[in-house]
């Protein structure tokens, strides 16, 4: 007897399990982990997947009720996507449910489009006289619609009803004639991409040419395999991407390409298109449930071969999976901010391991996890080194706004800068200035010195709360805000928060001629905002474009000539062990912007701490200096990828039982690892940001070298919580690392 434990699709904490069923024998041969199942639930019939099978009841076998049906709509595939959602609940710490709604989204009712189509169902001849009939009974549409069929034949149906302004009524009274015929077919929601955007095809160089056979040559001998591409901006990775791609393609196998939301660009989607014509499709977040459903449908149909798109792209259903990119692969945005807290790169390995598929990443300025691991040889590295094309690496300039004229709280834009923008507009060259703001935390910055104000037991940028206090947001550690600088008692304390708007004003105001764009979460929030804006900075109807991150990522403007970055510390001073890497990235990928073509390109670097080694290497572009140096004080800390890290999660709208869950899990921690002296808890303090929509945000932080001991922590919270009716109304997720 075979039972199978399948978890019913009910959102419920409490049936967050797997319920046995037995398998009848006419469905032995019809279930798999991952089988979408219909089962009795009480008195009525569910919908469940199955996570598991058994040969042992786990409960008096008489009361196991069999499995009602199975769904054989249900590809292979979806099989072996839920059982890696198995894995990320394991991993990530989630209910079964929400790991399966991730990998395999809801599938809702859509209605599907259709295709309609006019089609002559007689000869030319016959159609010619029935239209004479039409004409002496003055029936001048069926007339028109006739003649018009006898030469084209099909026409569709848009062009009856209003081009030839033929009504439906009289097309159907054709048809009931025998002389045309409707036919309809399923049409997808495929989005559409401008002309704007061009792109021509080009000849690999030496490196990229190197990189192409090297992993190529091992494809039958290393189908898992794991690849690092390191290359500086603008070396050409999308075009090594693409021939590795066309190859497995060429060997009847499907690719999947994340590109992070932010750096979804129509010029590196338009370079796929030319290369794969409709056997590539995308999916971003802009697009209508309908285009999204239409998507994942035409892979599931294997209409194509290649999709492209941010996170939820990598659980596209996919039958011969063979590849996997994941560009950009240093950005935050691949790691999930809803539970189950998923990183993409760690997932996409898992299913490349699982469907025998390779994993490429590629970036400018990798993550440290990725480095560290291509370090111990758990990645295989490429390096490219020269930018593609022959162009070169834009000359940077670090400017020190600690003496730098023209830079107060109601500006800023300085001299030096000032005097290159209007340069480069004299030249008829286009600039984009780079607000390096991320995330709304205010922090409070010496104007003298230049030093942030920090917390003394974290090493992280103090949060200003209200007017006077500063907190820190890691161990919870708070003082009032001093009137003079604790480092040179100067009285000239600043706190430093700007918004792109008031950055266009300026620029508007300084330079009145000139054609401004501005590009960041407001402008961009209609369905095809940033594809406008892009289309007409390309276009050149713009000479300045100002701009958040989005601006960074992977754009490529040849009449670019100057990036101008304003306030790179604010990245720098988040609390956040993260932000010299992320301030490091960011304005390495900001400073690749410029002068990607002939002309030569300029950057500057607008900074109150020119000497911190982020903006030190990243005007360098020294990936390997800013790595040693970031990776020797990750060591000495314990944070990832040099120790793990777990986050725990709480949320409640109630502040009471919010603070009193959140001191009983720390309780709970003190007991667990009271024999491991590696381990280190923090908290539990408030989240940066501790109340949003009237929903109180607080976090526990564990530290611990061995990875395996904060799972195993994970693994007995997890049964705590399940097991104490106090923590039904407290949201908790985890986040690893």
């Amino acid at each position: 007897m075979r039972f199978a434990d399948v978890i019913v699709d009910i959102s419920a904490h409490a049936l967050d399990r797997s319920f046995q069923y037995r398998v009848p024998e006419e469905l032995t041969g019809s279930c798999d982990v991952g089988t979408l199942v219909s089962v009795p639930f009480g008195k009525r019939t569910v919908t469940g997947y199955i996570v598991g099978f058994s040969d042992t009841p786990k409960i008096e076998e008489g009361k196991i009720r069999p499995l009602a049906r199975v769904d054989n709509e249900a590809t292979s595939e979806e099989s072996r996507l839920t059982g890696l959602a198995v894995w990320i609940r394991d991993r990530y710490g989630s209910t079964f449910l929400q790991a399966l709604h991730t990998v395999l989204p809801k599938k809702t009712k859509m209605k599907v489009r259709q295709q309609k189509r006019v089609t002559l169902a007689v000869s030319a001849d016959e159609a010619w006289r029935a239209a004479a009939v039409c004409r002496v009974k003055k029936q001048k549409a069926r007339e028109r619609l006739l003649g018009a069929l006898s030469e084209e034949e099909t026409l569709p149906w848009e062009v009856v009803t209003q081009k030839l302004n033929v009504t439906p009524s009289v097309v159907r009274a054709l048809a009931q004639k025998g002389l045309v015929r409707i036919e309809s077919e399923d049409a997808y929601r495929t989005p559409k991409l401008p002309e704007a955007f061009s792109h021509k095809g080009i000849t690999l160089n030496a490196e990229q040419e190197k990189i192409v056979r090297a992993i190529c040559s091992s494809w039958e001998e290393e189908p898992a395999g794991r690849y690092l591409i390191r290359g500086v901006t603008g070396s050409g990775k999308t075009e090594v991407y693409i021939e590795l791609i066309a190859f497995a393609v060429e060997h009847g196998q499907q690719a999947i390409v994340l590109i992070p939301e932010i750096a979804l660009t129509y010029q590196t989607l338009m370079r796929f298109y030319h290369r794969f014509g409709d056997r590539v499709s995308i999916i971003h977040s802009k697009m209508s449930a309908g285009e999204r459903s239409d998507q994942f449908e035409r892979a599931r149909r294997g209409e194509i071969d290649v999709m492209i798109g941010p996170r939820s792209a990598l659980f596209t259903p996919f039958e011969h999976l063979g590849m996997i990119v994941i560009d950009e692969e240093h950005e935050e945005s691949y790691r999930s901010g809803q539970a189950p807290r998923y990183q993409a790169r760690e997932v996409a390995f898992r299913r490349g391991e699982m469907e025998k598929a390779k994993v490429v990443l590629g970036s400018a300025t990798p993550s440290l996890e990725a480095s560290y691991a291509a370090e111990r040889g758990l990645l295989k590295e490429f390096r490219l080194t020269q930018r593609a094309g022959g162009s070169v690496l834009p000359g940077v300039e670090v400017v020190d706004l600690r003496r730098e004229k023209g830079v107060s709280d109601r500006t800023m834009i300085g001299r030096r800068l000032r005097e290159a923008i209007q340069e480069t507009l004299s030249r008829h060259e286009q600039a984009m200035l780079f607000l390096n703001r991320r995330g709304v935390a205010s922090f409070v910055t010496c104007r003298t010195c230049g030093d942030v104000l920090k917390c003394p037991h974290c090493d992280v940028a103090l949060t200003l709360h209200g007017r006077d206090r500063l907190v820190c947001h890691y161990c919870g550690y708070q003082t009032s805000l001093p009137d003079t600088c604790p480092s040179c008692g100067s009285p000239f304390l600043r706190t430093f928060k700007a918004g792109t708007e008031q950055i266009e004003r300026e620029v508007r105001q300084l330079f009145p001629s000139a054609a401004v764009l501005r590009m960041d979460k407001d402008t961009t929030s209609g369905k095809d905002g940033q594809l406008e804006i892009l289309s007409k900075f390309a276009s050149h109807e713009a000479d300045i474009l100002i701009g958040t991150q989005m601006i960074v990522k992977g754009h490529d403007f040849p009449d670019v000539t100057l990036m101008g970055i304003l306030a790179a510390d604010l990245s720098l001073n988040v609390p956040d062990f993260r932000a010299a890497e992320r301030t490091f990235q960011l304005l390495t990928q900001a400073a690749g912007r410029a002068g990607r073509a002939e002309k030569p390109g300029r950057v500057l670097i607008q900074t109150y701490q020119p000497d911190h080694y982020a903006i030190q290497c990243a005007a360098r572009q020294d990936y390997d200096s800013f790595y040693r140096r970031e990776m020797h004080y990750r060591m000495l800390s314990g944070y990832p990828p040099a120790g793990g890290l777990l986050q725990v999660h709480l949320s409640c709208t109630d502040k009471e039982q919010l603070e009193a869950a959140a001191a009983h899990l720390r309780g709970l921690l003190d007991r667990i690892l009271s024999n491991v002296t590696t381990a280190v808890v923090l908290g539990p303090s408030d989240e940066a940001v501790g109340k949003i929509a009237d929903v109180y945000h607080m976090a526990i932080y564990l530290k611990c070298p061995d990875r395996r001991v904060l799972r195993v922590s994970k693994d007995r919270m997890e049964r705590y919580i399940g097991a104490n009716e106090g923590f039904r109304t407290v949201d908790i997720q985890f986040d690893a690392d």
